[in-house]
């Protein structure tokens, strides 16, 4: 039975609160935040705790705190003898220098206020400096997930940028897209499909073959038609720009 502590109360904290609490193999010693009304997600108030100088041993502590905080919040366990690891993609392992035992443990995820996702498929993300903790580390992922990765801090860097570019920035080209849709009175959902069909078919073909549209035909009469089309100065500076470096990454000369 491996213990746990769970450290913070937002998107990351939750959702690991709720996939370790029905994990066979897992106690949950307790979940700490600074503010008790952010604990109510913790259903067994027992295991809420604010005090920071009060935090009982285990073998892990997963710090799901804000990347700004993981130096600060550390401190509190600069004398805990269990492993102290961070879910941060973006953050190197160095930032833990001041406790005993060092780790990350990165769920390669996007997770989002009030959706609890399932971790069965989510890939873990682990670094550790010693054997016996990577394997402690391991076999957390394995009760949660089917894929757990060695990754180290400077092979996590570009990853995370890879998955800002892939998920955050998507996100927003949707947000754009349904301002677009919102402004002419069309429903948003007529384009879901699409969206799920972008996604599923990166199962069997890189991005770079499965890219469509007018950029990569190199139809300048739809280009110049949809900037015409696009009043708002952003929406016509993100169309012009993705447009060329499509343009440009498929050898096509308008």
């Amino acid at each position: 039975m491996i213990s746990v502590v769970i450290v913070g109360t937002g998107n990351v904290a939750q959702n690991l609160y709720y996939a370790l609490q029905q994990t066979d193999g897992v106690n949950i010693k307790q979940v700490v935040g600074r503010n008790s009304t952010h604990l109510e997600f913790v259903k067994d108030k027992l295991l809420v705790n604010t005090d920071f100088t009060n935090i009982p041993n285990a073998d892990i502590y997963l710090l799901a705190i804000s990347d700004d905080a993981i130096g600060t919040v550390s401190g509190f366990f600069k004398d805990k003898n269990g492993l102290v690891a961070h879910t941060s993609g973006a953050t190197s392992i160095a930032v833990l220098n001041g406790v005993k035992r060092p780790g990350i443990f990165y769920p390669l995820q996007t997770f989002t206020k009030g959706k609890i996702v399932s971790f069965t498929s989510i890939p873990i993300c682990i670094e550790a400096n010693t054997k016996t903790d990577m394997e402690l580390l391991t076999d957390l992922g394995k009760t949660l997930s089917n894929t757990v990765v060695e990754i180290n801090s400077e092979q996590r860097k570009p990853l995370h940028v890879a998955a800002v570019f892939v998920n955050n920035f998507t996100n927003y080209l949707y947000t754009l897209g349904a301002e677009i849709c919102e402004e002419h009175q069309i429903d948003f959902n007529l384009l879901k499909p699409l969206i799920t069909e972008t996604a599923t078919k990166l199962n069997d073909l890189s991005p770079l073959q499965a890219q469509t549209g007018p950029a990569k035909r190199g139809d300048q009469k739809t280009l110049h038609n949809h900037l015409q089309l696009l009043k708002d100065k952003h929406q016509r500076e993100f169309y012009t720009l993705l447009s060329n470096a499509i343009k440009e990454k498929h050898g096509k000369e308008l």
